[in-house]
This record gives C-alpha cells, structure tokens and sequence, in this order.
C-alpha cells in the first residue's frame, strides 16, 4: 500500500508493469518547503510473489489520490473509474496505522495486497476489505484529512430499525384505508357506525368505475368485452371457449364490468334480459382471481341490480350456480326456492347440467348501493323500539357483594337489573341444554361433503316425475340431497344411523333403476366412496359402515 498522505503533500501513484512487474513511483512534493526545487523521489519495486497473477494484469491502471488539501493538483485527470478509485481508498484506509516512512525504508510491498485475480481491474482483496468496514472505521479517527474517512464514519441504521419503521408505516396505511371504510352518524342520541368495501372507496377515488356495455361497435365497449371474455374463460374453464366468445358479443346480451382506469377489466357479470318476462338471465359472473378480496363481487352485483330496476321492467334474477358459486349468490340474496312460475322461464334460460337453479327477488323501495347505511339505520331503529319497552340497555353499577371477607352465596334475584331483564331460573336451564345433539356436526360434514362432490349432479333433487314416468313405480322411497338438507335443518335425524340410511337409499335407488353401464350407477358408487371415506373420520359411528356396505 502506498504512504499515507501528510498535510501539505500532494501524492501522485502511477501503476504499470514492465517485465512481470510492478513499479509504483510515489512523487512527494512538498509544497509547504520554501524551496519548491527540492524533490523526492521514491522508486519503490513490488516483486511479483504470487504465480496465480491472470493475463487481465496485463491493463494498465492509473490512480490519483486526491487530498482535501488546499494544494491539489487539480490538472489530474483520474483515468480509472470512480467505483475503483474508492475500493482503493478503503484499502489505503486501512493500512493507514502503518507508517510511511517504514514503508519507504523498506522500499517493498507485499504484492498480495494489489494482486488482481479475477481480471476486473481490481484487487481481488477488496471484497474482503469491504467486510471489515468496521475495522476501517476505527482507522478514520486517525485520518482525518481523507475525504473517504469522513464518509464512512457515517452512522448506519441496523436493518431491524428499517423493519420496525416499515411496519409501522404500513400500519399507519392500513389505520387510513380503515379510516376511508368508517362512517358514524347519531341517531335518537346514540352514534352508529358501517363500514364500507373496499371496491367502494376505490370507486369514490375514481380509481375503478363500472361501466355497461353490449356489442355496438364502439372501440370502448370492444375492448372491456374483449377483456370480460378473457376473465370468463379463464375463471370458467370448463365452458368452452368459443361458446363463451359468442355469449359475451351477443348484442341480445348486456354486460356490466369492473374497470380500473383506463381500460383494464377487472371481472364483470353478462346477463341476457327477457323484459316481457320481467326477468333476467345471469349469464356469467366472475371476478378475475387476483382482485377478489375487495368486494368487488358484492358491489359489482348490487350496481346490476340497481342498473337494470332503474333501466327496465325486471324484478327477478335467474341463474345455474356450480357448487362453487353457491354461496356467493345466496349472499347476494339468490335462493334456490323458484317462486317464478316455470311457464315463466321455462325453455328461455340455458339449462347447464350439473349446476343449481338459482332466483332472485329485487325488493322496489331498496337502493342495493345504498345498502349498508340502510342496514345500519334498521339496527338502530330496531334497538331504539327495544329501549323502549326494556331496560337491558341500562347499564348498572358492579356488586360489591364479592368485596367482603366471608361472602354468602348471593341470590340472582338480588342482582339489580335481573328481574327487570325478565330472567328466570327455567330460562337457565334451558339455556344450558344443547339445542342439537352430538351428531348433527358429523352429519352437517358428510352432507356438505356429498353436495360438494363431483359426481353428485343425479341426486341434487328429487326425479322429476314428467321426465321419467316410470321411476316411482319402481322406486318405493325415494330419497335425494335436497331432502336429506331439510330434514337435517329441521332435527329430524334422532341419531347417525337414521342419516346413513338415507344416504344408503341414494345409492341403492340409483343402482336399482339404472343399468351398470350407465353414468348413474357410476357416480352412485363414486359417491358412496367418498361417504365411506368421510364416514371414518368419525371412529365413534364406525358401525355406521356396516349399514353402507350391507346391500
């Protein structure tokens, strides 16, 4: 390494190589002297001791090390790149506690200190020396004059600090973002409080709106349906693609979509409107699988139904929900209870196999946007009529009875605000008693596991007497998952045997009419399969399987 500069020095290192070697001229002038023509000069050999040196020594390197000095020479040009120059400064820094004059005395350096290996034009040291940073730190307080000193003494953040900042900025975002959602109003003296979605915020900022668009030719409207047609058949993988394309540029079709400005389509939902009717078939519905955290679902249906009730003569919704889209639609007030004659719609809607019938009423006085407020503004109605002949919103001082040494047992009966509340000690033991008994959970399992199945499409609902007229002749006691669901919700399962049998007669009916070939015999026994399985996840009805298996 070369010297350490001295105030008042100006250092020029020039690098080259003759013969498989290394010269190292260090020129001091010393310009603080009075006579400017004495000067020092220092040859200083670096014998070559490492046989590993590559070919890419062979470059030529130039640096100049500058000083804060007032006397630099600034007609120094610095030819090497400056990421160089300051990986040589790190490793001047740190051999800074050797001194310069045993260095000259010595008039040698050890060669593994600039050898370059790799060829980069570096010393192959210098990853080493940027681990020490530490080390070099500690060799600033005594180097006062280099610039590179002054810029590592530096405190740096532990990375943990930055962590903890992070998290509570994106604390702080999320208190906003829950902020936005928050609305309070008072009502009869007391403040209530909704929240609403996040897609709803989204739309007040402007970031998305929703638009309603059909084929008419306009570049606009092309392009969302061109991206409602994309987020279909990939969300509904097994519609075919073309049948989806041809539904979605149905100009008999009608299309609302979620769209984040300027043109990209989040989801949307295709309906085909049968106005004379007064329904409306829902197509498609989908979200794409990356914004469906948001609402954007609840909020996308609750525009269409205020959309098309504002627009045209349409009360109700008809849909074939997969089992997957199930729920959604029941939160969004879908049952599957068809209260619209069938003469109605019958031959109109597409019929999928497989899928659930599905309806939906509009309420007239209801704006669906509006919802939540309304909600919330039927709540406090309803707990204001409930102050009104109760006092259970009165709220009474703690007891002091449990403070004393030696308490008594206290009576119920002395606790303020029992009496008023209407309790009694029957209404106790009531309380106490489980409304179900311990089946009804295994059996709410394996029912849910059995209308979640693939293979259950044949047994959803009861046969259709129209359709297969023959069936009951045959069938003495018919049995399907639509029946077994009520009389599950209605406790008429008094233990775990009398729920296998039924869905014994499922099977066994299916087997018994249908021929072995047959797709309804198959799924039949897929079904069963998948009960079996279910079924010994719950050892304590093990004996349960002899009723399935027993033909």
């Amino acid at each position: 390494m070369p010297p350490a500069k001295r105030k008042g020095d100006n250092i020029n290192l020039t690098t080259f190589e003759e013969n498989n070697a290394k010269r190292v001229k260090l020129e001091i002038n010393n310009q603080g002297n009075s006579d400017n023509n004495i000067k020092e000069d220092n040859e200083l050999e670096i014998e070559k001791n490492d046989n590993s040196i590559d070919d890419h020594e062979d470059e030529e390197n130039k640096i100049e090390l500058n000083d804060d000095s007032k006397n630099i020479d600034n007609n120094e040009k610095i030819k090497d790149n400056k990421e160089e120059n300051n990986e040589d400064n790190e490793d001047n820094n740190k051999n800074i506690k050797e001194s310069p004059n045993d260095k000259i005395k010595n008039n040698k350096i050890d060669s593994n200190n600039n050898d370059d290996d790799d060829g980069d034009g570096d010393n192959d040291n210098d990853d080493k020396n940027n681990s020490d940073n530490n080390d070099n730190n500690d060799n600033n307080d005594n180097n006062d004059n280099d610039p590179k000193g002054d810029e590592q003494n530096i405190d740096k953040k532990d990375p943990g600090d930055n962590n903890e900042d992070d998290d509570e900025n994106e604390n702080e975002d999320l208190d906003a973002e829950e902020k936005k959602r928050l609305h309070s109003y008072e009502f009869d003296g007391y403040t209530y409080t909704y929240k609403d979605r996040p897609s709803v915020i989204e739309e007040k900022e402007g970031k998305i709106e929703f638009r309603v668009v059909n084929n008419d030719d306009t570049h606009d409207n092309m392009i969302v349906l061109t991206g409602l047609k994309n987020i279909f058949q990939k969300q509904l993988p097994e519609m075919p693609k073309a049948y989806i394309a041809r539904l979605v540029y149905d100009r008999s079709h009608v299309s609302i979509a979620v769209v984040r400005k300027p043109l990209t389509v989040v989801g949307g939902i295709t309906i085909r409107p049968f106005e004379s009717h007064e329904f409306a078939e829902i197509v498609f519905c989908a979200i794409s699988s990356t914004e469906q955290v948001r609402g954007y679902g609840a909020h996308l249906m609750n525009h269409l139904k205020d959309y098309v009730r504002n627009t045209t003569k349409i009360k109700y919704f008809l849909t074939y929900a997969d089992n997957y889209a199930i729920g959604y639609f029941k939160k969004q007030g879908f049952t599957k209870e068809i209260t619209l004659p069938k003469n109605v719609w019958m031959g109109y809607i597409k019929d999928y196999e497989g899928g659930t019938l599905m309806q939906c009423t509009m309420l007239p006085k209801i704006r669906y946007l509006d919802s939540p407020k309304i909600l919330s503004l039927q709540k406090a109605a309803i707990l204001r009529k409930i102050r009104s002949i109760g006092k259970s919103h009165v709220v009474h001082k703690g007891l002091e009875h449990f403070k004393t040494e030696g308490f008594k047992p206290l009576n119920p009966f002395d606790i303020p605000g029992i009496i008023e509340a209407g309790w009694t000690r029957e209404m106790d033991d009531l309380a106490q008693k489980p409304k179900r008994g311990p089946h009804h959970i295994a059996m709410l399992t394996i029912l849910t596991e059995m209308q979640n199945h693939p293979s259950n499409w044949p047994f959803l609902q009861p046969v259709n007497r129209q359709e297969v007229p023959d069936y009951y002749e045959v069938i003495k006691e018919p049995m399907d998952l639509s029946t077994m669901e009520v009389k599950l919700e209605n406790d008429a399962y008094e233990s775990m045997d009398d729920f296998v049998y039924d869905c014994k007669l499922i099977f066994n009916n299916c087997r018994q009419y249908n021929g072995e070939n047959t797709t309804f015999y198959k799924n039949a026994n897929k079904l069963e399969k998948s009960v079996i399985a279910k079924l010994k996840d719950f050892p304590e009805y093990s004996h349960c399987l002899d009723i399935l298996t027993k033909r």
